[in-house]
């Protein structure tokens, strides 16, 4: 289960307004915090972000499950999203948890580095169009603000100086 503060972060972001995405990105931080501190593993970058996904699902954020993908992992989605919106109750199973949790263990801590996650992100945008990757972006920067704007303007600017 998520700490309260990680609970805290994502009902702030849904009283300023950001999307659920971005409310359930704090749960995904708090999985990579998690990994990185050596609490558990993760076989991949796309399990921990998983795993931060179902969390934040359970927790309340409406974030509704995947329409496409294996069968297996919509009905997990759905299950955790009835419980996060109080549609059914959660089934308290001590020995299945407490076996994934050791499993988790046994992974490897590699899955939650900037360069696994960088990987991941690459992976994920090449999957999608580039009008989506572009409507995507002309959004993030309706809803960042100037002083955000401005931040991100000289990031791209000392990126493209690097790259020279």
């Amino acid at each position: 289960m998520p700490d309260r503060e990680t609970i805290e972060k994502a009902r702030e972001d849904k009283r300023a307004g950001k999307s659920a995405s971005t409310q359930a990105g704090e749960f995904v931080k708090a999985e990579m915090d998690k990994i990185r501190k050596g609490e558990h593993g993760a076989s991949s970058a796309k399990q921990a972000i998983a795993i931060g996904l179902s969390e934040a699902r359970r927790a309340g954020v409406d974030l509704p499950p995947p329409k496409t993908g294996k069968a297996r992992t919509r009905k997990s989605a759905t299950y955790a999203y009835d419980v996060g919106q109080g549609k059914r109750k959660a089934t308290h199973r001590p020995k299945v948890a407490r076996a994934a949790k050791e499993n988790l263990k046994e992974e490897p801590h590699s899955a939650a580095t900037h360069r696994a996650l960088s990987r991941q992100a690459r992976k994920a945008a090449k999957k999608r169009s580039a009008a989506s990757r572009s409507a995507s972006a002309r959004k993030a920067a309706r809803t960042k603000g100037a002083a955000g704007r401005s931040r991100a303007a000289k990031k791209a600017a000392r990126t493209r100086a690097r790259n020279r």
